[in-house]
């Protein structure tokens, strides 16, 4: 196997294969992203990704999971994506679920029968960032997308049968932004009804504008505390059905998690306890990308 710069994944994905299939991220303009900054992106060449397939299948007896890194495989076309899919069943019968990362516009670029067909090839579960529902929010962050193109994008996939996981992050709206952002994600949340809802916690990074943002004064941090209350709001505010909601990724401050609507008290009265400081967070130390 062979693996350029730092590979990232879903906290899901930690025990599945992974396998890049392309180098960086083809959009690379988020203000707050610092992940693919080193790396120019490129689809790699079916003969390595075949390589690496092969590769894998004489090392690992059994193969439950693999994961198409790096940021957004379903930029590839059709005719690639097909090649790959009929090249893990060819080698690891044995798979159960291919997931990869989806820009919503890579989405969109594909029809709902072609994301049904990349379905029955073995696709079973895509991972969308959209980190705010807030337009405004989404073009300070240089997203390069609206709300509207996203819930669009994650109606297209939950049409196809395709399970949905979608990320949001905590504090991206800075202290002027941040009930805003609460808001308006429970919104496209609602609109999508996505089958996961990951939620991630800002993290700064050298190299990024939000970064040289931070620097200037113009954008100000949450405190621990303003991130669970921004939180709480989300959580408030979502009435998607049989969603699972997580926050268990390296960058929060505290972990919780629940199915919704179901569990929206209990997540509610725990962000309460929190609050009250009946549990602690996480030093800043162990927060991770």
């Amino acid at each position: 196997m062979k693996y350029e710069g730092i590979v990232y994944r879903p906290p899901s994905e930690a025990h599945s294969l992974i396998v890049q299939v392309t180098i960086g991220c083809a959009h690379n303009k988020c203000s707050f992203c610092s992940m693919y900054k080193d790396k120019k992106f490129r689809i790699r060449s079916l003969e390595e990704i075949e390589d690496d397939l092969q590769d894998a299948r004489e090392k690992y007896n059994y193969v439950k999971r693999i994961f198409l890194a790096d940021g957004d495989s379903i930029v590839l076309s059709m005719k690639e994506l097909k090649h790959i899919l009929f090249k893990i069943k060819e080698l690891f019968p044995e798979c159960e679920r291919v997931s990869a990362y989806a820009a919503p516009k890579d989405i969109l670029r594909k029809t709902t029968e072609e994301l049904k067909e990349l379905k029955h090839l073995g696709i079973g579960i895509l991972y969308m960032g959209i980190e705010s529902g807030s337009d405004i929010i989404l073009g300070e962050i240089q997203k390069g997308v609206t709300s509207s193109e996203i819930i669009e994008a994650g109606k297209k996939v939950k049409a196809s049968g395709i399970k949905l996981s979608v990320t949001f992050i905590s504090g991206i709206g800075g202290k002027d932004r941040w009930r805003e952002n609460s808001i308006e994600s429970a919104k496209v949340i609602n609109s999508i009804n996505p089958d996961y809802v990951g939620l991630l916690t800002l993290m700064v990074e050298p190299k990024t504008d939000i970064y040289e943002n931070i620097k200037s004064g113009d954008f100000k941090l949450l405190s621990p505390e303003e991130v669970m209350l921004e939180t709480r709001e989300l959580i408030k505010n979502i009435q998607a059905q049989n969603c699972i909601f997580r926050s268990n990724h390296a960058s929060n401050y505290v972990a919780i998690g629940g199915t919704l609507p179901q569990d929206k008290k209990k997540l509610i009265d725990i962000i309460d306890d929190i609050l009250s400081g009946k549990y602690g967070y996480k030093p800043e130390e162990l927060r991770r990308l």
